[in-house]
C-alpha cells in the first residue's frame, strides 16, 4: 500500500507523531489526598464586641417633708381619757394619707455592650507536627483533616500555605 504524497498528510502526520512527546511536558500531577483526624489541644474563642445605645427614662423620688403631728401627753391619764372618748364621742382623725413622693425624670442614653464569639483559634497536634487554624465552630478534642501529598517538583510553583505554622 502506497500512501499518496501530500504535503497536507504528511504534516498531519509529523505533528500526530510529534505530539506524544510534547504533551510529556506538561504532565500534570494527581494529588493524593485522604481525610484523618487530628488531637485538637486548645480552642480560644475569638469575640466581636458590639456597641449599643438607646434612651430610658431614669426616674428618682424626691424627698418630701412629713406633716408635722402634734404630740399628745404621755401620761397615762391621757391615754386612758383618750380612749374614753374614742368610746363615747366621735372617733380620733385618722393620720394623713401615704404621702406620694415628687418624681424627677429625665431622659438618658445608656450604652450596653455585647460579646459574641465569631470564630475559633484552634491547636492542634497531626503526627508530631502541631498547626494552628482558625475555624467558624468549636471543633471538640478531635478535627478532620485534609491530608493531602504531592511530590516536589521544582518547576512548578508551590501552592499558598494558608493554616500552616
Amino acid at each position: 500500500m502506497r500512501l499518496p504524497n501530500s504535503p497536507t498528510l504528511l504534516l498531519c502526520l509529523l505533528c500526530w507523531a510529534a505530539w506524544p512527546v510534547a504533551a510529556q511536558d506538561r504532565v500534570v500531577q494527581a494529588e493524593n489526598v485522604r481525610l484523618d483526624y487530628a488531637r485538637v489541644l486548645s480552642v480560644e474563642p475569638v469575640y466581636q464586641t458590639l456597641r449599643a445605645t438607646r434612651t430610658e427614662e431614669q426616674c428618682e423620688d424626691e424627698p418630701t417633708p412629713e406633716p408635722a403631728t402634734p404630740q399628745a401627753e404621755e401620761g397615762a391619764i391621757s391615754r386612758m381619757v383618750d380612749s374614753v372618748k374614742g368610746l363615747f364621742g366621735k372617733p380620733p382623725p385618722a393620720p394623713a394619707g401615704p404621702v406620694t413622693p415628687r418624681r424627677n425624670c429625665r431622659i438618658v442614653e445608656v450604652g450596653r455592650e455585647f460579646r459574641r464569639p465569631i470564630a475559633y483559634d484552634v491547636d492542634y497536634i497531626y503526627k508530631g507536627t502541631k498547626y494552628r487554624s482558625r475555624l467558624a465552630e468549636d471543633p471538640g478534642n478531635r478535627l478532620r483533616i485534609r491530608v493531602s501529598i504531592m511530590p516536589y517538583l521544582p518547576d512548578q510553583p508551590l501552592p499558598p500555605t494558608a493554616g500552616r505554622p
